[in-house]
């Protein structure tokens, strides 16, 4: 049967459906849905159901334009207050961490398939073990973002944002060894290291000064360009995406660092139609995560794992062990405030995704010597990382008494207020325990702290209005209104009383 555009297009969307129907199912089982989209891109390509796609370039291609939206997307939904108290960690476990974590894994590498019993497929010389390091080295936003984002679980310690801003920034450094390395092995492209350490800080500089100055030229053009459709303002956002990943390329930065950063600059500002190009984004960015995992799924021949199931297994392993965590504890002496569990959940978040995969696609392209055999180890590792990582982070976060529940998005009280954008307040929803009620149970003695008013309280199917002296009870839910959201978390926390952000 011919391969026409109108089978394609078939084909596409029922492979698209069939990822969504099947995460949904594998969410309640706590199942990573990215692990699912790969499972079946795999199970559609020449392994499975018989469709051929061997293309790298067209997987890089496509790959890079979902990543920017990935990246961008994440950047936006990030606010300059949760990530300031962690900058410095962040930037630190995004370049020291990765490249710590490529020359542990590259060294192992290189003795793995030269010294070992257990190799018995492929040697690697040095420079090939720390290229097949450099694409795993760092953590996959896209995955990331995905599981932090789509579990019912909050993080202590400011790690949410300390996660997202490592993994939305630690692509610089990673592609900047893949590609030094490649060079490397490609006859007369060799660069020296002094060159390679200036075009990496070049790379990175740039790369930041572009993102924020392209994204303070979005946020001036979206505010002063008057549009006769409101829905050309979401296609404006798409092209300033893809306008600050080529720019910032074109100029030889990084553009994977500039679009996050550029994301997070426009995201912190106000804009026109600023929640309805959110709404947008999310939808596209699942759509974005759906093709990325699918195609490079289909890219993968099932068959060619097996060979290297036995080296994958052992570097993937060793980097969940070893490599991450002496990585992340070597590069957060410095900060003493973080706790031992802390790290030790960071380190277990080193979640590997669509970006080491498309990494280990310029290998295949560049045609280099046992490109194949990195990429399906790549993939390998990509497979254990998502099933041992992914499916187990809430797990690891309760046993480390590091997270509690969620923000709810609906409330229980029948109804939802939206305030305008320049109102600051913002309104939860909160259950009390037994344990807030230790001071009393009247509601003027349960210490909530200024800026912030109970409205309503809903006591099993009734509502009432509270006083100072109302009576309140274990299970009751309170609706609050408070113009200071982090203060009130951490009363939350010190109280046990359980409460929702209701959006």
């Amino acid at each position: 049967m011919t391969l026409t555009p109108e089978l394609l297009v078939l084909i596409a969307s029922i492979l698209v459906f069939v990822g969504i129907v099947i995460s949904k199912t594998g969410f309640r089982f706590g199942v990573p849905i990215l692990l699912l989209f790969l499972l079946t891109g795999m199970l559609a390509g020449s392994d499975g159901l018989g469709i051929k796609f061997e293309n790298p370039v067209i997987a890089q291609n496509i790959g890079m334009l979902a990543l920017c939206i990935i990246l961008f997307s994440g950047g936006m939904d990030t606010q300059f207050s949760e990530i300031k108290p962690v900058v410095k960690e962040g930037v630190i476990l995004s370049t020291l961490g990765v490249l710590l974590t490529a020359f542990i894994t590259g060294g192992f590498i290189w003795w793995l398939t030269n010294y070992s019993i257990i190799n018995k497929v492929v040697q690697f010389n040095f420079i090939e073990s720390m290229l097949l390091a450099s694409t795993i080295s760092s953590t996959d936003s896209a995955s990331v973002f995905s599981i932090l984002r789509s579990k019912k679980l909050h993080l202590k310690e400011n790690l949410r944002p300390l996660l997202e801003l490592e993994s939305g920034s630690n692509d610089p450094m990673a592609f900047l060894l893949t590609t030094l390395f490649i060079q490397m092995l490609l006859p007369g492209d060799a660069i020296t290291p002094l060159q390679a350490v200036g075009l990496f800080f070049y790379q990175f500089i740039m790369g930041a000064i572009c993102g924020l100055l392209f994204g303070k030229m979005c946020i001036w053009l979206l505010n002063k360009i008057n549009l006769s459709n409101d829905g050309l303002y979401m296609v404006m956002m798409l092209v300033f995406t893809f306008f600050i990943f080529s720019a910032t390329d074109l100029l030889k930065a990084n553009g994977y660092l500039a679009v996050y950063l550029g994301g997070l600059m426009i995201g912190n500002n106000k804009f026109v139609h600023k929640k309805s190009i959110m709404k947008f984004y999310n939808g596209l960015t699942w759509l974005a995560q759906t093709i990325i995992f699918l195609l490079l799924g289909l890219l993968v021949n099932p068959s060619e794992l097996l060979p290297i199931a036995a080296i994958g297994l052992t570097i993937g392993i060793f980097m969940v062990i070893l490599a991450r965590p002496i990585s992340v504890f070597l590069s957060l002496l410095p900060f003493r405030k973080l706790t031992t569990r802390a790290r030790i959940f960071i380190s277990w978040v080193g979640l590997r995704g669509a970006v080491p995969i498309i990494f280990a696609t310029h290998p295949l392209v560049a045609n280099i010597p046992h490109a194949r055999e990195i990429f399906n180890i790549v993939f390998f590792i990509t497979l254990v990382s998502l099933i041992l990582q992914g499916g187990t982070i809430p797990f690891v976060a309760r046993k480390l008494s590091l997270g509690f529940p969620e923000e709810k998005k609906k409330s229980n009280f029948g109804f939802d207020i939206e305030f305008p954008e320049e109102v600051k307040s913002v309104m939860f929803e909160v259950k009390i325990t037994k344990e807030s009620l230790k001071n009393g149970n009247k509601l003027m003695e349960i210490p909530l702290p200024e800026k912030s008013l109970v409205v309503m309280v809903k006591r099993e199917k009734y509502f009432f209005i509270p006083r100072g002296n109302s009576q309140l009870e274990e299970g009751d839910l309170l609706l609050m209104i408070t113009d200071d959201e982090i203060v009130l978390k951490e009363t939350f926390q010190r109280l046990g009383v359980e409460g929702y952000k209701i959006h």
